[in-house]
Formats: C-alpha cells, structure tokens, sequence
C-alpha cells in the first residue's frame, strides 16, 4: 500500500481525507490517505519523516506552505513564484514541490462553464490562496488582474506575480467580468466582502469560502444574475491535480465532489 499524508492545521485539512480516500477507492487504488498534525516550524521535520517512512505523496496546509517551498529539493514554476507549496511529490528520489491552488481554480471555472483568457478579473484579497490564484489567472491569459485588499503594500507585491496585475478598489468590481472572493470574509456568517450593489447580471463571482457552501456573496449574486462559482469547486480540483500528481492517473472529481458534498451534509445533520 502506497500512503499520501497531509500536514498542517486540522480545520484547513479537515476535509482532505474524505475527498482523497474516496477517489483512492473508486479508482481500485492501493492508496490511503492520513493526516498528521504538524506544529509550526517543523515543516522540514516533517520533510525528514516523509524521505524516512517512504511517504509517496503530502499535501501541504498552512502554517507550512511557506516552510516546504523552503525546504524541497525543487520546486515547479508556480510554487516558485509563489514561494509556497502544497503539494511534495517523490520523483527520481528527489522531493518536489508544487502549487496546485491556483490551477485548482482554474479548473473550477473551467467545470462552470467559464474562461478566463481576455477577461478582465477582481481579486478580493491578497493572502496565500489570492496569491494563487492571480498567479494561476495571470498564466491562462487573462487580459488584467485587479488586487482589492485591505493593505495596499500586499495587494502592490500580489498583483506584481503577474504582468496584467494591478492595485485597485472596489469600485473595480463593477466593470469586471470575473469577481474572486479570496479572503475569508463570510466564512460561518452572512457578511458580506462587497456592496452586492456593485454587481451586475452577466459577471462571473467566484468565493473560496465553502463553510457555507452557499455564501451570502453566492447569494448576493444569484439575485443579481451573476454566474456563482463556489468555493468546493477550489478544494476538489487542486485535490484532482494532487493525486494525479502522485499516482500518474487523473482521479474522477465527480467522486470527490459527491464526497465533500456528503460529508459536509453529515457535518450540517450533526451540529
């Protein structure tokens, strides 16, 4: 039996087990999928242990994304630019490390029917996940990247990770045609990260958040027009390009959906 693991915070992770295991076994895949709870600043240790125990695959979480970039023996454009990895992979005895967040997003809008090549896109936020995902936008051709946070110094060093990005407000949101909730705003409550106002029929709005899996942004746009993305689509395909990483064969994510789907409703039943 080949074992994949993942490090880091249990909430970020929390559901990582169900998607992977479950794509594991409809793929007639002697693979098991664990966690292993990793305390700040032991990334490399945990690194050790993997080259140790024969670990054929990790998925990295934070707080430890950063730590692993720093710490494999490579790594692929992505995570190089982004200087932070979640996924290590053994090749040629080497650990490699990758991003898959932001291709994972991609993909997402890809199954919703959405491209991004000419579009012109707003990122709210500009933490890990943004960095990712503009990354990952700035790769498939979009025609321009606007940053909205908080800080303008992070929004500034965010938009730099491409050549179509740019610092911008929100005000920025009505004139796009993508609208990308990366921040955490409207995790288990019903705040929103804009003016639903500035929204418009037509525009694509994408939210990470999946705790709900239907946002108060999600909602804001349904009501709107908007085409709604959410934030599941993220986690599934990131966890598709993970394994397929792995394993050299591309796992179903009809699968991990129905999984994540699942067991997020199990969770909802039981509070």
């Amino acid at each position: 039996m080949q074992v994949a693991a993942v490090i880091g915070h249990p909430v970020a992770h929390s559901l990582s087990p169900v998607l992977h295991n479950a794509a594991f076994a409809a793929a007639g895949l002697d693979w098991t999928y664990v966690a292993f709870d990793v305390a700040p600043g032991a990334a490399a240790a945990a690194l050790d242990a993997m080259r140790t125990l024969g670990i054929a695959g990790l998925s990295v979480t934070m707080p430890h994304k950063e730590d692993v970039a720093a710490a494999v023996d490579a790594l692929d454009p992505a995570a190089a630019a982004l200087r932070s990895a979640n996924t290590v992979v053994r090749e040629d005895g080497r650990l490699v490390g990758y991003s898959t967040d932001g291709p994972g997003f991609v993909a997402s809008l890809t199954e919703a029917g959405v491209g991004v090549g000419g579009r012109r896109i707003v990122v709210l936020g500009a933490g890990g996940a943004a960095r990712a995902v503009i990354d990952a936008l700035g790769r498939e051709g979009a025609a321009e990247v606007v940053v909205v946070n908080r800080t303008a110094s992070r929004a500034a060093q965010a938009a730099a990770l491409t050549g179509v990005g740019r610092v911008g407000s929100i005000a920025d949101v009505a004139d796009a045609d993508i609208v990308v909730n990366a921040t955490s705003i409207g995790m288990g409550t019903t705040e929103l990260p804009l003016d639903p106002r500035l929204l418009r029929a037509g525009q694509v709005v994408a939210d990470l958040v999946y705790h709900p899996l239907e946002t108060a942004l999600l909602a804001a746009a349904r009501a709107a027009g908007c085409t709604v993305v959410d934030g599941l689509g993220m986690l599934v395909h990131q966890a598709v390009l993970q394994q397929e990483l792995w394993t050299g064969r591309r796992p179903d994510p009809a699968v991990m959906r129905a999984a994540a789907d699942a067991e997020l409703a199990r969770r909802a039943a039981n509070r």
